[in-house]
């Protein structure tokens, strides 16, 4: 055991945060702590390393063990130290016994110096002293600092950039257990996967508290769910959890319902018994009760959930090309965005438009919805397309209007009582209606832009970010929704886990255009290197490589339709086998008739049908391999 927390209950004020909450971490797991916004994760964290207090409850750690400690709020050290120098610092341990073995280096006079200088060596080198300050650097790369950055002054650094040096001094340390409150938070898409690996590949226990659901699959194996009471933990990473979750809930639902059951029947027992009014009978239901009394109540897992319920409708069905993106591009004062960008959308495509930070996904989705005019290229829409539009800066939302305000101004023609109960679906009860916008979080400003969504019936969906001021059950919520959706869908996002969830095509926007994946975003990790390796030109071929990026981009549509058509005749193929496989497995049964093989006629001709279809199954035979293997 490393560190145990048992029945951890917090109050702030009124408020009960945590509630009898227990947890044991041993040596090398790694746990998650999940629940929605104020169920009490970082408050968790902050009495479990012992900076605040449990109103009642123990914490239990191993004297001797380390911990290091990432809160979610946290600019970092502020001083004139260059980056590098404060992450190698971070092994005061290490620069120590490298000076150490300096001193005996120049002056080794006895064996006792010697015999020192050979053991301490040893404890050097086994400690990762060889190694440090290259893996230092190593780690500020990951983490998406550049080699001429490392010498920066740490004054000069943002708050974010701050706290991207305090994480890879946590990770560099010799610590025990690492404790990671939004550990992800100030990175990019890039020093998130470097740091997943990392994580992963890390033999000391993890405590780690973080909305990307991508990322707590490839980094832990246990989950503490906070959004239930009792909190309940898991064994596995977040997949695997909510899986063993919704079991849970629906054994426990069972459970209750099977004993409630129990119960309403021995009270109508005791109820009829009593009607008797006679002394056994008065007797034996005085028993029952009794029995009753002392029955173990099955205790029902309470599950504080989102109260979102969404559910996107199409008024009207489009036509089949739903968006042709042809060569567009932007280009400011200040310099080019993107050129040469060319796409296409079907309807009920369900695509991910993904790429490095500032690359303009955002704006090529403006330019789509008309909010912005391409410099170059064109954008058709096709027949019968009407948009809905979510906006991941909220500019859509009126400050100085009510929830209901906000909404009514949108669909002045809709009956207040549709409107309200829209609101309802994503949270906003009665009274809730009436709060300002200016008022409401980033995640209620979600909700409100969610709504206005869900009410539009559009049949293309563009998406800015959705989910990025959600909690992990809305999240889940609004996939749902969107995998439901029968119109066609175009988003930009960073939460993985969500474009694994409902995409079935990745739009990746590079210097050459457009990459096309038909798949979901495992399909395109998996397959990313090796298009990247199609797509990779040395710096004097990147010109030739732009003008020729839509050639690429047509040969892979090609390419995909000549893979559709190998599998269809495959089928037919595979069908005709099957179909004269069976006449020959008559042919056979009947060639068995013992009547059969009595009568000359009918032997002949089974004889002959027999034959012919083998001869007709020869070349299909012969096709059918040769299918496979091109298709393989």
């Amino acid at each position: 055991m490393i560190i145990s927390a048992s029945d951890i209950t917090k109050y702030f004020g009124d408020d009960k945060v945590l509630d009898k909450v227990s947890l044991q971490i041993n040596d090398k797991e790694k746990y998650a702590i999940c629940g929605s916004n104020g169920r009490g994760k970082s408050t968790l964290l902050k009495i479990i390393i012992g900076e605040i207090e449990a109103d009642s409850g123990s914490v239990n750690k191993n004297k001797n063990i380390k911990v290091g400690y990432l809160a979610q709020y946290n600019d970092g050290e502020d001083s004139e130290a260059s980056i590098i120098d404060t992450v190698i610092n971070a092994r005061s341990d290490l620069m120590d016994m490298e000076s150490r073995l300096h001193e005996l280096e120049q002056n080794m006079s006895d064996k006792e110096d010697i015999l020192e200088h050979e053991d301490l060596l040893q404890k050097f080198e086994e400690a990762g002293g060889l190694v440090y300050k290259s893996l230092a650097k190593s780690i500020l790369n990951g983490l998406g600092f550049d080699d001429d950055e490392f010498s920066k002054k740490l004054n000069m650094l943002s708050g974010g950039e701050r706290t991207r040096v305090g994480l890879a001094k946590l990770l560099i340390s010799n610590n025990d257990l690492l404790i990671l409150d939004e550990p992800i938070n100030h990175l990019d898409m890039n020093a998130i996967i470097w740091l997943e690996d990392y994580l992963s590949n890390l033999n000391i226990p993890l405590i780690i508290v973080a909305h990307d659901r991508y990322f707590l699959d490839r980094t832990v194996d246990h989950v503490l769910d906070l959004n239930t009471e009792p909190a309940i933990c898991y064994t596995g990473n977040y997949t695997q959890f909510m899986a063993q979750k919704e079991n849970r809930m629906l054994t426990n639902q069972r459970e209750v319902d099977k004993q409630d059951k129990e119960i309403r029947h021995q009270k109508e027992v005791i109820k009829k018994l009593q009607s008797f009014n006679r002394e056994k009978s008065i007797k034996r239901a005085e028993s029952r009760i009794k029995a009753l009394d002392k029955m173990d109540r099955v205790t029902q897992i309470k599950d504080n959930i989102s109260d979102m319920h969404l559910l996107f409708n199409t008024k009207t069905r489009s036509g089949d090309d739903v968006l042709s993106v042809n060569e567009i591009s932007c280009i400011y004062d200040d310099g080019k965005i993107f050129e040469n960008v060319s796409f296409d959308l079907k309807r009920t495509e369900r695509a991910a438009l993904l790429g490095d930070n500032g690359t303009g996904k955002s704006t090529i989705l403006k330019m789509i919805t008309g909010l912005k005019e391409p410099t170059g290229g064109t954008i058709t829409l096709g027949s019968n397309v009407s948009i809905g539009y979510y906006d991941q800066a909220q500019m859509n939302l009126d400050d100085n209007n009510t929830i209901f305000e906000e909404i009514h101004n949108m669909y002045p023609s809709m009956n207040n009582t549709v409107i309200r109960n829209a609101l309802a679906k994503v949270g906003f009860i009665e009274d809730d209606a009436n709060k300002s916008i200016s008022a409401l979080s980033g995640g209620e400003k979600a909700k409100v832009s969610l709504c206005k969504l869900m009410l539009s019936d559009a049949n293309f969906l563009i998406l800015d970010e959705p989910t990025n001021h959600l909690d992990m059950e809305s999240k889940d919520i609004l996939e749902h929704a969107l995998n439901e959706y029968e119109g066609t869908l175009l988003f930009v996002s960073h939460d993985r886990y969500f474009i694994n969830k409902v995409t079935n095509k990745i739009l990746e926007l590079t210097d050459n255009g457009i990459n096309e994946y038909i798949g979901d975003y495992d399909y395109y990790i998996e397959k990313k290197d090796k298009v990247k390796n199609r797509f990779e030109f040395t710096e004097s071929k990147k010109e030739t490589a732009k003008s020729n990026s839509k050639d690429d981009w047509k040969k892979q549509k090609e390419e995909a339709a000549r893979l559709n058509k190998i599998k269809k005749e495959l089928k037919l193929v595979e069908e005709k086998i099957e179909l004269l496989e069976n006449e020959l497995s008559d042919i056979d049964s009947d060639l068995s008739n013992s009547e059969i093989a009595t009568n000359s006629f009918k032997l002949n001709e089974l004889t002959e049908k027999k034959s012919d279809i083998e001869h007709e199954l020869e070349p299909l035979y012969e096709r059918w391999e040769t299918l496979s293997l091109e298709l393989a």
